[in-house]
C-alpha cells in the first residue's frame, strides 16, 4: 500500500476509536462502575478474590470496606511468589512479565505485575489512543508517513525462573506488534540496549537518515539525545535533521522547565507537544486537546480509580473517594485497581482535577516528593510553575534541580536549599532566588504563611550546580536513561548532601 494511502486509512481507523472515548466522556460514572464489577468478576476465583469474597461485593461501599488500601510493601511477598511461578494469586491469567521500577526516591526495586490484559487493553490501547486523539485534533497530519523516534528505558529484559523483568518500556517494545515496530526508530535491538552511552550513539546512527515525523520519550533524556544529534550533524535545530517532525509525545517529568529549550530545538510555530501520564502500574491520562496541559482521564483501560484527599494522607485508614465524588482544584493521591492484579494500590502520584465534564487532570507530583518539614506543604507542581516563571523572567534555561530542607538548629530558623543546574546561570543568583521565593509565595499560601516576616522559614538558599553534575550523579548510581530522574523535592537532605559533596 502506498504510504499516503496507508496514512489516510490508518488515521481513519484511529479516529473510529474517538466514538468510544466520547462514550466514556458522556457516561463516566457508569463506565467506571462497569470496570470495577468486571475486575471483581474476573478475579473472583483467585486467591485474593476468595480471601476477600469478591463474589459478594455489589457496590463501592462494600468494596472499600472489604478490601484494604495497600502500598507495594504490603503485597511484596505475594508478588515474589508470582515471580517464582505461583499463579492465580491476584489475577486469573498467567503473569510472566514484571516491570522493574525503583521510583525516584526509593533505591529498592519494585516489580509490578504486567498481565496480558494490562499490556493489551491498557498500555497498547493507550498508545493507539494517543494517536487517535492527536489525529482527531489535527486532521491534516502526515504523522504516519514517517517514523516515531522512541527513547525508552535503558535496561534489557532479564529472566527469573518462569518470569521476565525489565523496564516497562522494554517489555512494551519486546511485545510490540510488527506494524508498530515498522513505524518506529530505532530498531528493537537498539531500543533494548542497556549501556546508555553506546545506546545513544546507536540510536543516532540508525535514526538520523530516517523520515522522523514524531518523537516520544522522557523530556530530560530526549533533550540529551537531541543535543547530541545537533552536535553530531553540526546543525542548529532539529527541523534541519527531520523537517517532517510535527509532534513530541512526552511524559515522566514536568515539561515546563524544559519547554523553552524544546522551543529552541523545534522553532516551527506549529510544532505540537502532547503530554501523557503513565507508569509501570498503568496508563492513566492523555492530552486530548492542542495547546493545553490538561489530560483526559482514560476510564476504559481496565483501571478503577479512587482518590485520597490531601488532608487524609497522614491517617492510618484514609478516606477514599470514587470518581463521582471528586472536586475541582483539590490535590488527591491516586489509588488504582487494575487488570494487572493490583487492588486498591496507592501508587504515590498526586493529581488535581481541572475539569469534571469531562474528567481532566493535571499531575501535581508524588506524595513522597513534597516538602512539609515546616508545615509549608510545598508540592512539585508549585515548585515547577514558580521555577518556570522565574527562568522565563531571567531568560535562563534549567537543566535539572533538587530541593531539600535546612533544618532548624537552636535559635536558627529553617529554610529550603536549592541546587539548580543552568545552561547559563543568571548574572545575579540572589535576585533569581528572591524572585523565585516571591513566585512560590504567590502559588502556595502555606509557604507564604511560613515565610511571612521570616516567621518559620528563612529565604531560600540557591546554588548554581556545575554543568553535568546531575548527569554524573545519576551515572554513578547506574540510573542513566529511561524513567530514571533526579528527585525534585525531599523532606530529608540525603540527595542534596550527596550532590553538594560533588558540587
Amino acid at each position: 500500500m502506498p504510504i499516503p494511502l496507508f496514512n489516510s486509512v490508518a488515521s481513519w481507523f484511529l479516529k473510529k476509536r474517538i466514538h468510544q472515548i466520547e462514550l466514556f466522556i458522556k457516561f463516566p460514572h457508569e463506565v467506571q462502575q462497569e470496570v470495577l464489577h468486571n475486575l471483581l468478576d474476573q478475579a473472583a476465583q483467585t486467591h485474593y478474590g476468595l480471601q476477600h469474597e469478591f463474589k459478594s461485593i455489589h457496590n463501592y461501599d462494600i468494596f472499600t470496606a472489604r478490601i484494604p488500601l495497600v502500598r507495594y510493601e504490603d503485597i511484596q511477598t505475594d508478588i515474589e511468589l508470582s515471580r517464582k511461578g505461583v499463579q492465580n494469586i491476584f489475577w486469573p491469567n498467567a503473569i510472566k512479565w514484571f516491570a522493574k521500577s525503583s521510583g525516584t526516591t526509593n533505591t529498592k526495586s519494585k516489580f509490578i505485575p504486567v498481565s496480558p490484559e494490562s499490556l493489551e487493553n491498557c498500555h497498547y490501547k493507550a498508545g493507539k489512543d494517543m494517536l487517535s486523539l492527536y489525529f482527531n485534533n489535527n486532521s491534516e497530519s502526515q504523522l504516519l508517513t514517517g517514523k516515531c523516534l522512541r527513547l525508552g528505558g535503558s535496561s534489557e529484559l532479564y529472566h527469573n525462573n518462569t518470569s521476565y523483568f525489565g523496564d516497562l518500556s522494554a517489555i512494551i517494545i519486546d511485545n510490540m506488534p510488527f506494524w508498530a515496530e515498522l513505524s518506529s526508530t530505532p530498531s528493537q535491538k537498539t531500543s533494548l540496549m542497556s549501556e546508555w552511552q553506546e545506546k545513544m550513539k546507536a540510536i543516532l546512527a540508525e535514526s538520523i537518515d530516517e523520515k522522523v515525523t514524531s518523537l516520544a520519550g522522557v523530556p530530560s533524556w530526549m533533550l540529551v539525545l537531541l543535543q547530541k544529534a545537533l552536535s553530531q550533524t553540526n546543525t542548529q535545530h532539529i527541523h534541519e535533521l527531520w523537517p517532517h517532525a510535527e509532534v513530541y509525545f512526552h511524559g515522566g517529568v514536568n515539561f515546563e522547565p524544559y519547554r523553552k529549550q524544546y522551543q529552541a530545538l523545534f522553532p516551527k510555530p506549529d510544532f505540537k507537544y502532547y503530554e501523557i501520564f503513565n507508569a509501570s502500574e498503568g496508563f492513566f491520562a492523555i492530552q486530548d486537546q492542542n495547546d493545553t496541559s490538561d489530560l483526559l482521564l482514560m476510564l476504559d483501560y481496565g483501571i478503577f480509580y479512587e482518590f485520597i484527599p490531601q488532608e487524609e494522607w497522614g491517617n492510618e485508614d484514609p478516606k477514599t473517594l470514587p470518581l463521582w465524588e471528586v472536586k475541582l482544584d483539590t490535590i488527591y493521591e491516586l489509588v488504582i485497581t487494575t487488570n494487572g492484579g493490583l487492588w486498591r494500590y496507592r501508587i504515590g502520584d498526586t493529581i488535581r482535577f481541572t475539569s469534571l465534564h469531562p474528567y481532566r487532570i493535571r499531575v501535581s507530583g508524588r506524595t513522597k516528593q513534597h516538602i512539609n518539614v515546616f508545615g509549608e506543604e510545598l508540592m512539585v507542581e508549585n515548585v515547577e510553575q514558580a521555577l518556570a516563571k522565574t527562568a522565563t523572567h531571567f531568560e535562563v534555561q534549567i537543566v535539572d534541580y533538587t530541593v531539600g530542607p535546612i533544618f532548624m538548629e537552636g535559635n536558627k530558623k529553617g529554610a529550603h536549599e536549592w541546587l539548580i543546574e543552568f545552561t547559563t546561570p543568571p548574572s545575579d543568583l540572589s535576585l533569581f532566588s528572591a524572585y523565585l521565593d516571591r513566585e512560590l509565595q504567590h502559588l502556595n499560601s502555606d509557604y507564604e504563611a511560613k515565610r511571612y516576616k521570616n516567621m518559620t522559614l528563612q529565604a531560600p538558599k540557591v546554588h548554581a550546580a556545575a554543568k553535568g553534575l546531575f548527569y554524573q550523579w545519576l551515572e554513578s548510581k547506574k540510573k542513566l536513561g529511561g524513567q530514571h530522574k533526579v528527585p525534585r523535592l525531599s523532606n530529608s537532605r540525603v540527595y542534596l548532601e550527596e550532590l553538594l559533596t560533588s558540587y
